[in-house]
């Protein structure tokens, strides 16, 4: 057995918790987990850098994502991103009923998790840890938690 193949997980068993872990499941959710990673950097206005660096690729995968000549699988971690800024990206349109939902996550911000930073910037500077905080923290302002 080599390296590789004794580090692959299998997918997980259907009623558990998803990893992103296995083969199967990251290549059957990259396709949306892209979509949606694209539609909400767009609606947040935010550039081609600041897109990549959100969902940890390189500013020539993300041209590569955007222009649809993309044909790879994110990683456990890419789709850890994709799922925070998704979660994000809903908390904020239950939270919001206008245009702030899309505007919120590029204004500076005094909220803890954030350092006077915007959302955007502080998800990019703290990675996934942050982008999980930023989560949880409009969930809480939300009432969810």
């Amino acid at each position: 057995m080599s390296n590789v193949t004794a580090l692959r997980r299998p997918a997980p068993a259907a009623g558990s918790l998803q990893t992103f872990a296995g083969d199967d499941d990251r290549r059957r959710l990259t396709p949306a987990a892209v979509k949606a990673v694209l539609r909400l950097v767009e609606a947040w206005g935010s550039g081609n850098a600041e897109g990549a660096a959100l969902l940890g690729v390189s500013e020539s995968t993300w041209d590569r994502i955007k222009a649809g000549k993309w044909e790879g699988v994110l990683s456990q971690d890419q789709l850890t991103r994709a799922s925070a800024l998704i979660g994000v990206f809903k908390g904020l349109h239950l939270l919001f009923a206008d245009d702030m939902a899309d505007r919120w996550p590029s204004l500076p911000n005094r909220g803890p998790v954030f350092d006077r930073m915007s959302p955007v910037q502080a998800m990019i500077a703290g990675g996934i840890p942050r982008m999980l905080e930023t989560r949880q923290y409009i969930d809480a302002l939300r009432g969810g938690f």
